[in-house]
């Protein structure tokens, strides 16, 4: 009994540092990223503390059974032919390793939950609104509280021979409301750490609407992550973050009558999008049809 009793206060030891390391600040470099990707937004950090702690949770664990394993293995190898003596039960150890599992659930059911609610977490006013309108197969990207030449809101959309580009600022709140014209596409920038279904209207209840703050600038492509029919795998566009002056002197080039390539030149960025190119495969079919068609 004494030994059961040693092997479940140390059971609960090892349980106890899983939930003290998945509840602190996890350091972020390459070692402790655990081969998670660098994401360059608030919330891409929150995510891989998340993973950070529940690797860690998991080592612990792990190296507690492999200890038991090991000790077993080595108190309890053959010594002789005498029968060893039987144990019908051992009750504290029993109980220990009946709850430590549901603990362990519960504690990574709950770091998790407290992660999602942080990633989708919306704020009342956000520092920049854009509408993003999938459809197949490609992107428009509009700035609804700015005023075009055209008196219409300042709008980027991609064709068979250009890849939209998504001029976004960093250190700014930017929400994000997308929709789609046809089937169920799927936001997504790898960078972001982050991807949402974009499912048209929302008569399902479901809110296309999230936030992120990017902290780094740079050029990131982007894609639909969600198989919405012939020509998906040819639906990209680029996210292209710069700081907060140059994007509000992009929007301000934008409403006096440039289009994106001749706004990004003007503050000094490259017109066109140097993440990703299109396909000569699609442009190729998408001339054919649209030969078809005028013929």
């Amino acid at each position: 009994m004494a030994r059961g009793s040693r092997l479940a206060r140390l059971a609960a030891l090892g349980l106890l540092g899983v939930f003290t390391l998945s509840g602190c600040d996890m350091p972020n470099n390459e070692f402790w990223r655990f081969g998670w990707p660098e994401g360059i937004t608030d919330q891409a950090e929150s995510m891989r503390e998340l993973w950070t702690g529940s690797v860690i949770a998991a080592l612990i664990v792990g190296v507690l059974v492999w200890g038991l394993i090991l000790y077993s293995v080595v108190a309890h190898r053959k010594r002789s032919d005498e029968l060893p003596r039987q144990t019908a039960y051992n009750l504290p150890l029993e109980i220990a390793y009946t709850i430590a599992p549901f603990l362990i659930i519960a504690g990574l059911f709950f770091f998790t939950v407290v992660t999602q609610n942080e990633v989708q977490e919306r704020s009342d006013t956000p520092d920049e609104t854009i509408a993003v309108n999938a459809f197949k197969w490609n992107w428009q990207f509009v700035y609804p509280e700015t005023t075009g030449a055209d008196g219409e809101p300042v709008n980027t959309i991609g064709s068979s021979t250009e890849i939209p580009v998504l001029v976004l600022p960093t250190d700014r709140t930017i929400r994000f409301e997308v929709a789609s014209a046809d089937v169920i596409h799927s936001f997504w920038v790898p960078e972001f750490l982050f991807k949402l279904d974009v499912i048209p209207g929302n008569e399902n209840g479901r809110d296309n609407v999230f936030e992120v703050t990017v902290r780094e600038e740079g050029a990131y492509v982007g894609r639909c992550a969600e198989l919405c029919g012939t020509y998906h795998a040819y639906m990209n566009f680029e996210v292209r973050a710069v700081s907060g002056d140059d994007y509000d002197a992009y929007l301000a080039a934008r409403e006096e009558g440039l289009d994106t390539y001749a706004a990004l030149d003007e503050i000094g960025q490259p017109g066109a999008a140097t993440s990703t190119t299109p396909l000569e495969l699609f442009q190729a079919k998408q001339d054919n049809q649209q030969q078809s068609n005028n013929g």
